[in-house]
């Protein structure tokens, strides 16, 4: 039901790589859509995550950050932003607070720029970890970087409270419901764009390999990160037992000496990643897992057009 000024739309989150897209789209979906890591480039994929208010349904669009791309995959992650800009409704252009504006904040605003027809809201992140001062001074810094419909401080901490057990704690969010409010103000009138209660509309399994990536990337050191892509082979409920899940899942790296630190000492490390994947992907079925993970090399697949096709990275 609606009333006759419903607004809905799409809303994509834009900004160089490890400054806070994720955690801010998480926060304002109220669960976690999107995994984080303080490792640039986590997001691989453009995930959308739904935001339902009584006169709105913002969609919010995650995105790579954008960056001048190095390898065959940052190509494709690159136009994978450029071409996700031109199809919403509103652009937030996230800039953290706890950082000097550099040359790849210029660079995206400049790019930003040459869209035309977009509003571009610049949304200054992870302002709890400035003080006051700090703060207004980042605000003048990204206000100078161009023209923008709106500009607003946000911290993102809290955001999630118990649903994820992450980001929550003592610390509160700030300005969410403001930052929500401002972006939902450019979209069109419109009826919702999915059904109440739907938080995402990515595949279970390909939240689940995320889910799995994300625990990968904890404890890793280097460039094992950037080399780091999961494929879930098979998922289904084990025959006759339909609160157990079976997964079977495989994770692949660059070279033989990235595999043996994911694995660990008499697979130790790999024992771990099972462990926390497990307990975050439980918690989003609904249902005890079996999760068999096995290490596999793909040599140099950042920069192989057949291993990037086989890791679902298409052009």
């Amino acid at each position: 039901m609606t009333t006759p000024d419903f607004r809905s739309g799409f809303a994509c989150f834009v900004g160089r790589p490890n400054v806070g897209k994720s955690t801010l789209m998480n926060a304002l979906v109220g669960t976690k859509v999107a995994i984080t890591s303080n490792r640039p480039q986590t997001t691989r994929r453009a995930i959308r995550g739904i935001v339902h208010r009584p006169d709105a349904q913002l969609v919010i669009v995650d995105t790579p950050g954008l960056h001048r791309p190095r390898t065959l995959l940052g190509e494709r992650l690159d136009s994978l932003v450029r071409g996700t800009l031109t199809e919403v409704d509103v652009i937030g252009f996230c800039v953290p607070a706890d950082e000097k504006v550099g040359d790849g904040d210029r660079y995206i605003a400049r790019e930003l720029a040459q869209i035309k027809k977009t509003p571009v809201v610049a949304i200054v992140t992870k302002a709890d970890k400035v003080g006051p001062q700090q703060l207004a001074e980042q605000l003048m810094a990204v206000d100078a970087l161009g023209e923008w419909a709106d500009i607003v401080p946000v911290s993102a901490l809290g955001g999630l409270g118990a649903q994820t057990g992450r980001g929550g704690g003592e610390e509160e969010s700030y300005q969410l419901d403001v930052v929500a409010g401002l972006l939902i103000g450019h979209l069109p009138e419109g009826p919702p764009l999915y059904p109440e209660g739907d938080l995402t509309d990515e595949p279970e399994q390909i939240l689940v390999a995320e889910f799995i990536r994300e625990a990968a990337l904890e404890g890793v050191e280097q460039e094992v990160p950037h080399s780091i892509a999961v494929v879930v082979d098979e998922m289904g409920p084990r025959p006759g037992k339909d609160d157990l899940t079976d997964i079977y899942a495989h994770v692949f790296v660059e070279r033989p000496s990235q595999k043996a630190i994911l694995i660990g000492r008499k697979g130790a490390r790999l024992r771990e990643v099972g462990t926390s994947a497990r307990r975050q992907i439980e918690a989003m079925l609904g249902t005890r897992v079996y999760l068999n993970l096995q290490v596999s090399v793909a040599k140099d697949w950042q920069r192989n057009p057949k291993q990037l096709r086989r890791l679902g990275f298409y052009d």
